[in-house]
């Protein structure tokens, strides 16, 4: 037996570890028949810790706790406990936490759904000390894979329970989207950040009930603490519960695998037309079934994004796409502005096109969770946006300096993601993503060199069969997107850059697809169908890793994977 080898090296199993006498439930029982009851213990060589995460309601919010305990037992087939806390009296068949935590508490029950439920009685005269939460985060963590502990923070909540947030490995702060609802979310992230706790842990989750607009609310608390998450379709107080819709489902169900670490993410690039690349990759994953729970994308990976997140799979995004098929219709994306003082295009044409499909639709409307990156034109910081109003953050994202004007968002001025994010993997970790697949449509140096020792091949061996192509010297001098004119120098001289930190961006990822793009041009953007055809070649070859990476049983790869297409 694996315990008795142990026992023979001079190790100490789990079990052996808590086999003394116990009560529970009026018997005398020993640590191995509790472990039997409970399932076996999670402490394995090579697996995470067990995890304690706090689910903090700032507003009354029945049913949520249940449905997340019932998903992670689901999503893990592992142990879960669900802690509420009561009064004394409620808690006096089950266990107290006026001092020390006793294990096994008596009360604690496996309910239908797969789950263990524990009510943990509180005295009002004599509240938990922050030793009586260690011990109690100790104790069950040491049996249960994932302890959820269920806590409603008051509008003057009490410093235990700051203390619980202080201790948590993962802290859900559920919050009504309104001015009380954003005042104390305001006042809870202050007071753990004066308690010396890490507040990026707390991740505010916004509650939609049906009958609650999000607007303007999302933008109010986005000043406080960025939304996390949005979960639609929360049962109201005092109203009848009706049964869980797909939409809550769905939210709750990212939480669960946000927990267990099984969160797989998408980082779309930027990349001009070569961004249509992600078209193809994203038909190829959803062809095979293979389910991403978020996305980030900077510039053309974030126009691209974002009609994703909202719902449209990847043949009706091919079908956006090549509406700008053709000689002229690219023409329609540009709105020049005069005088170019800030820069020579609004980007309107383009935001329009956009809105032709998002509407105004806000983050909170999208089907997926989604993050669009914009530089802050002033202070030169990543701006991660997750709120407000999708086409205007894209509009951002997309505002090449130089060649669009910048846009004006809160008072701020916003450019390009990829100046400063070309490769949004880091958004997706500080969300708690654990695979990332990281999509990078930029072509290296190596590649554009590639490139243009073929261009130069061609025109070589027409020149020798007598070939000539006649160039249009007035398109030279008066088109500010022919070759080697203006537009293309910024572009380029930006592109220079995103290679650096799209390369140092690539090392954070699990997977890197990179497509056969040896470079594009302005006017590529005619031509979506090449782009989506080698997103998909490079998706394709490499389906196997993909799937190997996004089994249950995977845990992200501590060494990248760099997959390049056909000749690369």
């Amino acid at each position: 037996m694996p315990e008795r080898a142990a026992a023979e090296k001079g190790t100490e199993t789990p079990v052996q570890r808590h086999e003394i006498i116990h009560e529970l439930d009026g018997v005398l029982i020993t640590g191995e028949t509790l472990q039997n009851r409970l399932g076996p213990t999670p402490e394995r060589a090579g697996s995470p810790r067990n995890q304690v995460v706090t689910l903090a309601f700032l507003a009354s919010i029945p049913g949520i706790t249940e449905l997340l305990a019932e998903a992670l037992c689901a999503e893990t087939d592992e142990p879960v406990v669900l802690v509420r806390f009561g009064t004394s009296e409620q808690g006096k068949d089950g266990q107290s936490l006026n001092g020390e935590f006793h294990f096994p508490p008596r009360g604690i029950a496996k309910v239908e759904s797969g789950f263990h439920a524990l009510t943990v009685g509180v005295s009002l005269q004599e509240p938990p000390s922050a030793a009586g939460i260690v011990s109690l985060i100790t104790k069950l963590s040491r049996h249960f894979r994932h302890v959820l502990i269920e806590a409603e923070f008051e509008q003057t909540s009490k410093p235990w329970l700051r203390e619980l947030l202080v201790r948590s490995d993962l802290a859900y702060l559920f919050f009504q989207p309104d001015h009380a609802g954003i005042a104390h979310l305001k006042r809870e992230t202050e007071a753990a950040r004066l308690a010396g706790g890490d507040v990026s842990k707390l991740k505010p989750v916004a509650c939609l009930s049906p009958s609650r607009a999000i607007d303007p609310f999302d933008e109010l608390a986005e000043r406080v603490n960025p939304i996390h998450l949005f979960i639609r379709d929360c049962p109201e107080l005092g109203r009848p519960a009706p049964a869980p819709s797909t939409a809550l489902k769905r939210d709750v169900r990212f939480m669960a695998r946000q927990v267990s670490g099984h969160l797989l993410g998408l980082a779309l690039s930027s990349g001009a037309a070569k961004g249509f690349a992600h078209i193809g990759v994203i038909q190829v994953l959803e062809e095979n079934g293979i389910e991403v729970d978020v996305a980030a994308g900077s510039s053309m990976g974030a126009y691209v994004g974002s009609l994703w997140a909202q719902g449209n799979d990847g043949q009706t995004l091919e079908k956006l796409a090549r509406e700008l098929e053709g000689r002229w219709t690219v023409w329609s994306l540009v709105d020049p502005i005069f005088p170019p003082r800030q820069g020579f295009l609004g980007g309107f044409a383009i935001k329009r096109r956009l809105m032709r499909t998002l509407g105004t639709a806000r983050f909170a409307d999208l089907q997926r969770p989604f993050r669009v990156v914009a530089a802050n034109l002033e202070t030169l910081e990543r701006k991660v946006f997750s709120s407000g109003e999708v086409a205007t953050a894209v509009h951002a994202s997309i505002a090449v300096p130089g060649i669009c004007v910048p846009v004006m968002i809160d008072g701020e001025a916003y450019v390009d993601g990829g100046i400063v994010a070309p490769l949004p993997v880091d958004v997706l970790r500080e969300m708690g993503v654990t695979r990332v697949i990281a999509v990078d449509v930029i072509p290296t140096p190596d590649r554009i060199r590639q490139g243009l020792d073929a261009e130069r091949a061609v025109a070589a061996r027409a020149q020798r069969r007598g070939i000539f192509r006649r160039k249009n010297p007035i398109n030279q001098q008066l088109n500010y997107f022919a070759r080697g004119n203006l537009f293309e120098v910024l572009m380029r001289s930006i592109q220079g850059a995103q290679i650096r930190i799209a390369a140092a961006s690539s090392r954070e990822a699990d997977l890197v697809l990179r497509p056969e793009i040896r470079d594009d041009r302005w006017l590529d953007f005619r031509t979506p169908g090449k782009f989506i055809q080698l997103g998909r070649e490079v998706t394709e070859l490499h389906l196997e890793e993909i799937k190997q990476l996004t089994r249950r049983d995977a845990r992200g790869s501590a060494r990248i994977k760099i997959m390049k297409g056909n000749g690369a």
